[in-house]
């Protein structure tokens, strides 16, 4: 089959090397030179372990261009803009709907549209607006970091679509990849994207707030999480354990957008409502915890370990990290960081960036685990601490408990 794929940021990449691994011819388009020149070179334009690899081994069946005419021949468009994200989770949905706009009218009148932007329930329906094609739409599911897994492995992919057309010509795409498909129709696929996230986002800010009453109380977090996965109507893969604040924009885009729907049709949801402002206050929990044992942060030298948003990506913007390193500059600490994957600091961020993880921690009064490299499994924690001012280690997911003999280790739900 012929794929164009429209939008090559990290979905749209991840999907066009993966489809061509699959067999498929690939067309991608992007409006944005520079990232169509990267494509070319067989780079991401974004990282993602093993990536750079499959577009190179995928060349010949990889096609990259800005011009929107090349769509012409494609037995389907897949859509997979992401989605511009401002810092307060409003999305610009207007942006996609410009851009997947401007190929339609260049597309066979038998094509199939496939739509796996995050978008507000309804926007499938504002495309096929536009156009009287088969449209269909797959909620993006991908993670940073274990895209290409996640792609080519998928426990099952939803697809809401209008006609058997559209249903044929998309589990015939799917076919070399996975049968694994849920069926369902257009507005329930697009919804069912709010409502995992959405809840993801609750049970991630529920299992937080039971940690910080667990810190008070002198109960253990994960021993409650254990408690609360063995039962039977809660299950062992919930996404329960305590830990950091959510990050990024995807979840809590989500809960925005289900925000915005219910305002629109005047309905209450206090509950998800209640998800945000919960969430943001728990990415305080660092910088509260630090300053409970070391009491003014104002001259200490604080270390962290990983900037970056997720470990396996170079992407800072609404990074957790970055957010602590600014809240600790503004107490007057000295921050000295180290992140396998960032070359060069933001130029308004005035804090040190070293090589390797042992550097940073030198005359340092405590060491936060902030992204979890798997370089950090590597290092003796007893080791380093006779470098540290103190040897306080905080470690809010518990990445390396099996290497806290001889520090002191603070997690998330622990006193």
């Amino acid at each position: 089959m012929i794929i164009a794929v429209a939008g090559l940021w990290h979905l749209g990449s991840v999907t066009l090397a993966c489809l061509a691994q699959a067999g498929h011819r690939v067309i991608g388009i992007d409006g944005d030179a520079a990232t169509v020149a990267t494509l070319r070179a067989h780079k991401a334009p974004i990282a993602e372990p093993g990536l750079d690899a499959l577009l190179a081994a995928n060349a010949a069946r990889i096609e990259v261009t800005t011009d929107v005419r090349a769509a012409a021949v494609a037995d389907v468009l897949w859509v997979t803009y992401d989605t511009p994200v401002d810092d307060d989770d409003r999305a610009d949905v207007d942006f996609v709907i410009a851009r997947a706009g401007e190929i339609l009218p260049h597309l066979r009148d038998d094509a199939v549209v496939l739509v796996s932007s995050q978008l507000p329930v309804g926007s499938v329906a504002r495309l096929e607006a536009m156009r009287a094609l088969d449209f269909a739409c797959s909620p993006e599911n991908l993670r940073l970091g274990k895209a290409i897994e996640v792609f080519s492995q998928p426990d099952r992919v939803i697809v809401g679509v209008r006609s058997e057309r559209a249903k044929a010509r998309i589990a015939a795409m799917f076919a070399p990849i996975t049968t694994k498909l849920e069926w369902m129709s257009v507005e329930s696929a697009e919804m069912t994207k709010h409502a995992i996230n959405a809840f993801l986002a609750v049970s991630v800010t529920f299992a937080n707030e039971l940690a910080q009453i667990c810190e008070q109380v002198g109960a253990d977090a994960k021993q409650v999480e254990r408690g609360l996965k063995t039962e039977a109507r809660i299950g062992p893969r919930a996404y329960l354990s305590p830990g950091s604040a959510f990050a990024g924009g995807t979840l809590a885009r989500d809960v925005a957008f289900l925000g915005q729907l219910a305002e629109r049709h005047g309905l209450s949801q206090p509950l998800l409502a209640g998800v945000r402002p919960s969430n943001e206050a728990h990415k305080q929990w660092p910088l509260r915890r630090l300053r409970e044992l070391l009491g003014s942060l104002d001259g200490t030298t604080i270390a962290i370990w990983g900037l970056t948003y997720k470990p396996g990506t170079d992407t800072l913007r609404r990074s957790s990290a970055i957010e602590l390193c600014r809240a600790l500059v503004a107490a007057h600490a000295r921050v000295v960081a180290w992140d396998p994957a960032v070359k060069q600091l933001p130029a308004d961020l005035p804090i040190t960036l070293v090589a390797d993880p042992a550097a940073a921690v030198v005359g340092a009064s405590a060491v936060v685990v902030a992204t979890e490299w798997p370089q950090l499994r590597e290092v003796e924690l007893a080791q380093l601490a006779a470098t540290m001012t103190r040897p306080l280690v905080l470690d809010a997911n518990r990445f390396l408990a099996k290497q806290a003999a001889g520090v002191e280790y603070v997690a998330v739900g622990t006193r």
